[in-house]
């Protein structure tokens, strides 16, 4: 019986029963929140049995990730029509850790650090629709995290993009926000792709710029600021960052916001091109990456969640390897 379960020895949960509470965990906000609702199924559920069984589980997970993406990639879907475009998108978001002084009464350490996890999409651009109220969504998509190091968060978002079609793309398109490694990532794994500045963000800094000059004086902050939104999403970015590189020295504050932001336009002038992109219908924005944060926060960053590496790393691999369709190889007898 036991092998006809496929039951290890001194393994008492069966690989369909051990699925169903992985899911579960993956699906809910918490490990509490996940043995709650297996309760109502199964027999009562305690979260720390739980947790138990998704870090092994989630560490087999990233041990398949990294033995696969030592090799190339099959095309998941070979007998799709080449996309028209490839979208690829980075982020990271911040997440709480236990740091060395965490559980100790007394200590000069810190008990909690912040740390960045980096998050890739991609998806081809025919899956992209609109729903009958406007709002843009995504039909599938892979997401992509880790922990560390940009290049290896490159490194597993190539793979996973060549497994949907990236290699057969006739563009591609790399959006992300202002931040130094997402660009230098960009330059060390796609140095062909069509490179854009996600458009909110850059509006984000034109209004820092204006209350550099303005304050909060209204109406005099808005009619600064809107033209030069209006002229870097119209086809006119080449007016509006001479208007912002003419700006006059200030003292003080102001100053340094105006030097900073005049740096950061000059940086990114070359990937603000909204009106030629916009006009093929592709998205000037990296909501769908920022989208991605945000469920991650949701269920990575609720009151009391505080990880470890480990714990943090672990979890994160069963949930991609629920969303990027790699669930069934955890549970193959083989």
């Amino acid at each position: 019986m036991r092998e006809a379960w496929h039951l290890a020895p001194h393994q008492k949960i069966t690989p369909g029963f051990a699925e169903k509470l992985c899911f579960t965990a993956t699906a809910t906000g918490s490990y509490e929140e996940a043995a709650q609702v297996a309760s109502k199924w199964t027999q009562s559920m305690d979260d720390s049995t739980l947790h138990a069984l998704v870090q092994r589980t989630g560490a087999r997970a990233e041990g398949q990730a990294q033995s696969r993406y030592e090799h190339l990639p099959e095309e998941r879907l070979p007998q799709r029509s080449p996309s028209e475009l490839g979208v690829l998108m980075v982020d990271g978001c911040l997440m709480r850790y236990r740091g060395p002084g965490w559980g100790k009464k007394k200590t000069k350490k810190e008990r909690v650090e912040w740390h960045e996890l980096k998050l890739g999409v991609f998806y081809r651009h025919e899956e992209s629709a609109h729903t009958k109220g406007g709002r843009g969504l995504l039909i599938d998509k892979i997401v992509v995290n880790w922990q560390d190091q940009a290049m290896e968060l490159g490194r597993r978002l190539h793979w996973e993009a060549l497994r949907e079609g990236l290699g057969r793309a006739r563009k591609v398109l790399y959006l992300g926000d202002g931040a130094e490694w997402v660009w230098n990532l960009k330059k060390d794994r796609w140095k062909g792709a069509m490179e854009l500045l996600d458009f909110y963000h850059g509006s984000e800094h034109a209004w820092n710029l204006g209350h550099a000059l303005h304050g909060e004086q209204q109406p005099a902050l808005s009619q600064w600021v809107e033209p030069l939104r209006h002229q870097l999403r119209h086809g006119q970015e080449q007016r509006a960052l001479r208007q912002i590189a003419q700006l006059k020295k200030r003292r003080g504050e102001p100053g340094k916001v105006i030097r900073r932001e005049q740096n950061y336009f000059k940086t990114h002038a070359g990937r603000m091109n909204y009106q030629g992109i916009a006009k093929r219908g592709w998205p000037i924005g990296s909501g769908a990456v920022e989208s991605a944060c945000r469920q991650k926060q949701c269920r990575f960053k609720r009151c009391g969640q505080f990880w470890t590496k480990a714990g943090l790393r672990n979890l994160c691999a069963l949930d991609e390897a629920r969303r990027n369709r790699h669930w069934d190889e955890l549970w193959s007898p083989n």
